[in-house]
């Protein structure tokens, strides 16, 4: 038995040694370096400047953050719904290949994708203009708050809706097969039979979705317009112009406890709704 665990912790070891260098040690100095001066006193200095300098763009990350989950939400359920319910094969197929697309293209490589579809003279307008929808004086740019938005919710919307999806696909058929031959329409089987059913699913998705917008670098720096910009913007600018690192950790600090009380109020609904929570 002795030989057996030693062998099981020699099989980890090595991927633990990775979570500890590339994730634990960079986690621990960047809360180290938010709440401590150089001599390793303690300090709020950080976080106050933060605030000063940052507060609206801080304000400006959670707003554009929210929106792009809520319509990513809207989107991915719909998506999912109408795979899960559509007796038309050949369309529930063409969609599932086309929503999956997203999943394999990294951010930077959407960002740029995006900047040059969604310009003023993008491929997008060109489009439209050639097809007699607009004149070349009546485009807009898209680049800004609206277009980070539209690129945040194409990313995401291949991992959610393959979440939700797959949650739908393994409810029980009965269940759907009952409503329908009470007469139930698929808007009512999918708010009252499936939606209820998938809500842990839907939170996964939705938290996950929300930590991967809040750390993304290269969407805020390629389609935004300047100011307000998103914090992991700021982050970049103060270490890269500055070298201040205390005030960019700070910065991830309030991302941190963001993110951290997003996943806190998801997990206890979901124990509340469990009754392990009183």
């Amino acid at each position: 038995m002795r030989f057996k665990a030693s062998y099981n912790l020699w099989l980890i070891a090595p991927a633990a040694l990775m979570v500890a260098v590339f994730f634990l040690y960079p986690l621990y100095f960047s809360l180290y370096s938010a709440i401590t001066l150089d001599n390793g006193s303690f300090t709020l200095t950080h976080l106050e400047k933060a605030f000063e300098l940052y507060s609206n763009d801080i304000l400006f990350t959670i707003m554009l953050v929210c929106v792009s989950v809520f319509i990513l939400a809207i989107l991915s359920i719909t998506i999912a719904a109408t795979i899960a319910l559509s007796p038309f094969k050949r369309i529930t197929s063409l969609l599932g290949f086309l929503y999956r697309l997203p999943l394999f293209i990294p951010f930077i490589v959407t960002a740029q994708m995006m900047r040059t579809f969604l310009a003023k003279n993008g491929l997008m307008n060109n489009a439209f203009v050639e097809a007699g929808l607009l004149t070349p004086m009546e485009t807009i740019s898209l680049l800004g708050w609206s277009g980070i938005i539209i690129t945040f919710v194409w990313k995401q919307m291949a991992f959610s809706t393959l979440l939700i999806s797959g949650a739908m696909a393994a409810l029980d058929e009965s269940q759907i097969r009952a409503a329908r031959n009470l007469g139930a329409s698929k808007i009512r089987i999918l708010f009252e039979v499936m939606l209820p059913q998938i809500t842990p699913t839907l939170g996964v998705a939705m938290v996950l979705s929300t930590v991967t917008m809040m750390s993304v670098l290269s969407v805020p720096l390629m389609i935004g317009t300047g100011s307000p910009t998103m914090m992991s913007a700021d982050m970049a600018f103060r270490v890269n112009s500055y070298g201040d690192y205390h005030v960019a950790n700070a910065l991830g600090l309030v991302s941190y406890l963001i993110c951290a009380g997003l996943a806190w109020f998801y997990l206890r609904q979901s124990l509340k709704d469990k009754g392990a929570v009183a």
